[in-house]
């Protein structure tokens, strides 16, 4: 079988689908507050486009494929398009990123449809906060995501959180301990906003995750744990009794690139290697 393989000799298992690039909430870190142009939807990949390029993907090594956005949930069809993706053989695990607010309503179409797991982006569990960082989101709303995954199976749930100096890093603890009773996995994530509009507004507001897990450590005890991440970013610990577990990704300070499995497509077709690249090839004119 042939096989992805990427100028630097790494082997590539692993898809990030973004299927919209549309989302319900404009996060500071992510999107301007206005002048944003929208992909017209004539030019965004149709799903039986996506299926077809998932299937030779596989067909060449990748066994994990990852539905983003955009807010993938904002979406229609989106469950049906996850039946699809089940039918695919060889593809081992299905697993989607959401902000959380369609989740109780998606979760248990989305489990029975095949999905495997989700990841929910919450930075903040004070409303008022969370307002700020989404621009209007629902705390409320991301919370009853959580519960209905938990409720749905869909495991192991990984909670990502930007952490962004002077907003939110006053609730790292709130965050840990959560992972005490309940079966969460908190990824703590550094600030990197996109664009150079963002860069410039909130280039104070980087901080450090090593500086937080240091911090952390002088409180609690925990150790290594492997949650069969294969060679994703994060690294996990866990706090002696808990249920859930800790992340913590360096996305700016140590990067992963010598381990990293991944490649993206975007949502009109283009394929990049790297987050942090702008390379990339759109497949419907190779």
């Amino acid at each position: 079988m042939n096989k992805l393989i990427d100028n630097l000799g790494r082997e590539i298992s692993y898809l990030r689908v973004s299927i919209t690039d549309r989302c319900n909430y404009r996060c500071i870190y992510c999107k301007p507050e206005e002048q944003f142009e929208f992909i017209p939807h004539e030019e965004i990949l149709r799903y039986e486009e996506i299926v077809e390029i998932i299937e030779e993907a596989v067909n060449l090594g990748v066994t994990k494929v990852r539905i983003t956005g955009g807010e993938p949930l904002a979406r229609k069809g989106v469950v049906d398009f996850i039946k699809k993706l089940r039918e695919i053989k060889k593809l081992e695990d299905i697993s989607l990123t959401t902000n959380g607010f369609f989740l109780s309503e998606y979760a248990e179409k989305l489990k029975d449809a095949g999905l495997n797991r989700v990841n929910i982006s919450l930075d903040s569990l004070q409303e008022e906060k969370y307002k700020k960082i989404t621009r209007g989101g629902s705390l409320e709303k991301a919370l009853k995501g959580i519960d209905s995954a938990l409720k749905a199976g869909l495991l192991p749930i990984k909670i990502n959180t930007v952490l962004i100096r002077g907003i939110n890093d006053d609730e790292v603890e709130d965050f840990v301990r959560l992972t005490l009773g309940r079966p969460l996995n908190i990824r703590f994530i550094e600030f990197m906003p996109s664009g150079e509009e963002l860069k410039d507004n909130y280039r104070n507001k980087f901080i450090s995750v090593l500086e937080i897990k240091e911090s952390l450590t002088e409180k609690y005890s925990f150790r290594p744990i492997d949650i069969n991440s294969g060679n994703g970013p994060a690294k996990y610990y866990q706090i002696k009794g808990g249920q859930g577990t800790i992340g913590f990704i360096t996305a700016l300070s140590q990067h992963f690139c010598k381990t990293c499995n991944r490649i993206r497509l975007t949502s009109e077709g283009k394929l990049r290697p790297c987050l942090f690249s702008n390379k990339e090839v759109d497949i419907k004119q190779a």
